[in-house]
């Protein structure tokens, strides 16, 4: 068993729960997109780069995707797990244009960073061809830096490249949507049920939490979420109607997912290749720009809202993709369709396609 934290941790978790509460209280004053996971974000973001001694307790967050995830599930009712299967042939476009997107985006940090990058004494043609291959690659960031590090890429590089990104896309999107007013599909809101009973939530946790220790011990991606997820979809496609998720418990899952974004940011974050951050933020804006006319597209085929495959195609996180989807109800059952389709094939294909690609540069 792993020891217990200190008291001096577990005071600074306190504290920062505290300022994450505050902002969160102010946003929903200010009337802002998703106020428990957006106003945690951007303060404790920037009291870490103030140099505040923030701190998130990944026992907290582990909760917070557990909870998610239960949550989400319950979308999945067999009519709408119909409606989703109906659109397989979009989300096998959406996984082969997330890999060549990934691709391109990291050719392109290639390019620029090329000239500036090489003259550093511990940097060569091939290690920065996979640093720039797996910070470009649109998949989690612990997994991709974890790939990153078996093909002797800059881990530091990439881990930054991928918490920036993914911080500008979750702060981005939902100010836009209200910003603009768009709307999802009404048919695609609902969950099973939205009633709190008991015993059923008790059934609920239990049920879930055996499917993350499940993932957990097979060592799988995002085992806390995507446990939890599968488990809560399959009993809702069987009709079991356990119980909702209460409110209070989702808004502290956002609050401490929000905070275990904020805390990346440290004051040293921002010494890590000045340049390399901006080109990232630079190319972020781009793949969602990218990301907006490729939902385009597959709205004029499906019929869907455009809004809803605009979260579904996000470079963005699946935890937070699904969060904004929920919060502003934009058809949560299609979103973490394609954000879990996805993230489990990228976690497949991209080092296989890095080798080969590698393979192929190399015999030409």
């Amino acid at each position: 068993m792993s020891a217990l934290p200190s008291p001096r941790f577990l005071a600074q978790v306190a504290v920062t729960l505290l300022l994450a509460w505050l902002a969160a209280q102010l946003c929903l004053v200010l009337h802002t997109p998703l106020p428990w996971m957006l106003g945690p974000l951007i303060s404790v973001s920037l009291a870490s780069i103030a140099g505040a001694p923030t701190q998130s307790w990944g026992r907290l967050r582990n909760l917070g995707q557990w909870t998610i995830g239960g949550a989400l599930g319950l979308y999945f009712t067999p009519a709408v797990t119909a409606l989703v299967a109906g659109l397989w042939w979009a989300i096998a476009l959406a996984i082969g244009w997330a890999l060549l997107l990934g691709w391109a985006f990291g050719r392109w940090l290639y390019r620029v960073q090329a000239p500036s990058m090489l003259q550093l004494p511990d940097m060569t043609q091939a290690r920065l061809r996979a640093t720039t291959y797996f910070s470009g690659s649109i998949g989690a960031a612990s997994e991709m830096t974890l790939l990153a590090e078996r093909e002797h890429a800059r881990t530091d590089l990439v881990a930054a490249s991928h918490s920036l990104r993914l911080v500008i896309v979750t702060v981005t999107i939902p100010f836009a949507l209200q910003w603009a007013g768009l709307h999802g599909d009404p048919s695609l809101i609902a969950p099973s049920i939205r009633i709190v009973q008991w015993p059923g939530l008790a059934w609920l946790v239990l049920a879930t939490g055996a499917g993350a220790l499940l993932m957990l011990k097979l060592k799988r991606a995002n085992p806390w979420f995507l446990g939890a997820l599968i488990v809560s979809m399959g009993l809702t496609m069987a009709g079991v109607e356990l119980s909702a998720v209460p409110q209070w418990l989702m808004n502290a899952a956002q609050l401490v997912i929000g905070v275990s974004l904020g805390v990346r940011f440290r004051r040293e974050f921002l010494h890590t290749a000045p340049r390399w951050l901006g080109m990232v933020a630079l190319g972020t804006v781009g793949l969602m720009l990218i990301c907006a006319g490729f939902a385009w597209l597959l709205h004029w085929g499906t019929g869907l809202p455009w809004v809803t495959l605009l979260l579904g195609t996000s470079p963005g996180g699946i935890t937070e993709m699904a969060i904004t989807a929920k919060v502003l109800q934009l058809g949560v059952p299609v979103v973490t369709a394609f954000q879990v389709c996805r993230l489990i094939a990228v976690l497949l294909l991209v080092a296989p396609l890095y080798r080969w690609l590698n393979r192929a540069s190399l015999s030409s």
